[in-house]
């Protein structure tokens, strides 16, 4: 919430447009999760008891309620000469620590009350947000540097009242005098601090310089005193979505918002909601790897075959504990130890090195490694996996149900024009060798291949259909790891990608596997009876259940 200073301007007090802003965060707090609430600065215009004593009423609604928040001072909330030894001040009575100190995100304050840090648990996280004074002391940037060094692993939001401003000549952002103080003397060499917001500037505008560790700092201006009714105390969303990678921001008025059913005049119906590029956008940070460097993520460590060997396990193959780039051999074995083993086989022209061992992942794969098939035609050309003659998988019809799981990885060169319908897993016959002549005879019985697209498709000839028996998942972008899993319960099959489930998942029944007896392929793509194509990218941990997993059971979980 930026400068609200024009509603608390001596004789003349306004203070429902503050309150309904902080009903607006009461009301919505739990479905859009607002967990704090920040002022900028300016909260009066004169700094008076009086104003000050009407802002600090509407501020107990958030006290009463136990939400956490932080104020500041702004120049005209305090001698604008001054500094944060001033002393005491109507604002240091009103919104002194003391106030602050029940609230459940209050981490403390200097030893003058004019600088306050606050601390806030989301998403796995310690938040740190700095709230500091209109014009620190050199004891006042000490504490500052002293919070941060003290909380070493929290991601800082600071906010004050003046750092970035607007070029009068050429427009956009520009730091302020005293904004290149903060600049140079704190936000530079503190990686920590990754976003910034001020106000006492109009119109709102944003920047992004880059710190002493290489990384972006946004730093963003809000402040619409210079709009209808003294900006009417409106409120700037920053929507956090970890998921996304991506700050999703937002400015609303929620007093206008709550007299529209009693009709609006014609300056508050522009006020509503704030449409301009810098009032409503996405700030895109990858935040893994921008708090990487003083809170970097543990990988997640390997996990060992047999913990992966769940009840009805009946192959299960990964490709870990090789030499990076080394090239692949057979045999590679079944950890079930049921004889499901894996040969090379190659396609006779192709290069030695068109199937190697490779360190890559999934990050949430059992065994860190993986094996990278450099197939595509024409010409037909590469090396996959074929389970041996008599491997116990090669006569399995499952007819209780069954669980495929594969991870996997387009490679980044991957072409539709020379990779689409690389195998990924799937069992050779055709359904003209199993007497199943509807649809295309020469289709293998079974195939969860990558497609056009490329997607995953699982292609399947049931024991109780004649026809082929489709599931189809999304585009999988190149260049990325993904989870793909086909589940039966015995009478119909879902696939999930990455622990979802896909759209295109056929609703008639489909019971067991078709089988002539013939081995299992990883990597290749049969038809006619004969190698058709080769995946271009890697494949990392294969499991086969013969029975319906759980997505909390799958090798990614």
């Amino acid at each position: 919430m930026p400068d609200t200073q024009y509603l608390f301007d001596g004789p003349s007090i306004q203070r429902a447009p503050v309150e309904a802003s902080l009903r607006y965060v009461l009301e919505h707090g739990r479905d859009d999760n607002i967990v704090f609430l920040a002022h900028l600065g300016d909260l009066t215009e004169h700094g008076t008891d009086t104003e000050f004593a009407a802002v600090g009423e509407a501020f107990e609604l958030l006290d009463r309620n136990g939400v956490g928040y932080s104020v500041l001072t702004g120049n005209h909330d305090i001698p604008s000469r001054t500094d944060d030894q001033r002393g005491a001040t109507p604002y240091l009575r009103t919104f002194g620590p003391d106030r602050m100190a029940d609230l459940p995100t209050f981490g403390g304050a200097t030893p003058d009350g004019y600088n306050t840090y606050h601390l806030i648990p989301a998403a796995g996280r310690e938040w740190l947000v700095l709230a500091l004074d209109w014009r620190m002391s050199e004891a006042g940037f000490a504490w500052a540097r002293q919070v941060i060094a003290d909380h070493p692993k929290s991601p800082v939001i600071l906010t004050t009242h003046d750092l970035v401003g607007v070029d009068e000549d050429k427009g956009g952002a520009v730091l302020s005098d005293y904004g290149q103080r903060l600049w140079s003397e704190l936000i530079h060499d503190h990686d920590q601090i990754f976003l910034t917001l001020n106000g006492h500037f109009w119109p709102a505008t944003r920047t992004v310089r880059e710190n002493a560790a290489g990384n972006d700092v946004h730093l963003h201006l809000t402040n619409y005193q210079n709009r209808y009714y003294g900006g009417a105390a409106m409120i700037r969303l920053y929507h956090f979505d970890l998921d996304r990678d991506t700050i999703d921001v937002e400015t609303v008025s929620p007093w206008i918002l709550g007299r529209a059913a009693d009709g609006l005049n014609e300056l508050e119906r522009g006020e509503i909601e704030l449409t301009g590029p810098d009032d409503r956008f996405s700030v895109a940070v990858d935040f893994a790897e921008r708090f990487a460097g003083f809170a970097p993520v543990a990988a997640r460590g390997p996990r060992p075959a047999a913990q992966l060997l769940v009840p009805g396990t009946v192959a299960y193959w990964r490709f870990d504990g090789r030499e990076d780039g080394a090239r692949a051999e057979g045999p590679i074995r079944d950890l079930t130890g049921r004889g499901n083993d894996l040969t090379v086989v190659a396609v006779p022209g192709s290069s030695s090195r068109s199937l190697t061992f490779s360190t890559a992942h999934h990050p949430d794969q059992p065994g860190h490694g993986s094996l990278r098939f450099a197939g595509g035609k024409p010409p037909l050309q590469g090396a996959y996996l074929r389970t041996v003659q008599g491997a116990p998988l090669n006569a399995a019809t499952f007819p209780d149900g069954y669980t495929i799981e594969a991870f996997f990885q387009p490679a980044e060169d991957w072409d539709s024009a020379r990779n689409a319908w690389g195998g990924l897993v799937g069992r050779t016959g055709t359904g003209g060798a199993a007497g199943k002549t509807q649809d295309d005879p020469d289709e293998p019985l079974a195939t969860l291949s990558l497609s056009d697209g490329p997607g995953p498709q699982w292609a399947v000839r049931p024991l109780n259909q004649e026809g082929i028996a489709t599931n189809w998942g999304d585009e999988t972008a190149p260049g990325r790891w993904w989870h793909v899993a086909v589940v039966n319960d015995g009478s119909h099959t879902t696939m999930y990608v990455q622990g979802c489930p896909v759209a295109r998942n056929p609703h008639a029944a489909a019971v067991g596997l078709t089988s002539v007896g013939l081995p299992w392929l990883l990597g290749g793509y049969e038809y006619g009876g004969r190698i058709d194509q080769i995946l271009n990218g890697r494949l990392g941990d294969v499991r086969i259940c013969d029975r319906a997993l759980a997505v909390g059971d799958f090798m990614l979980s």
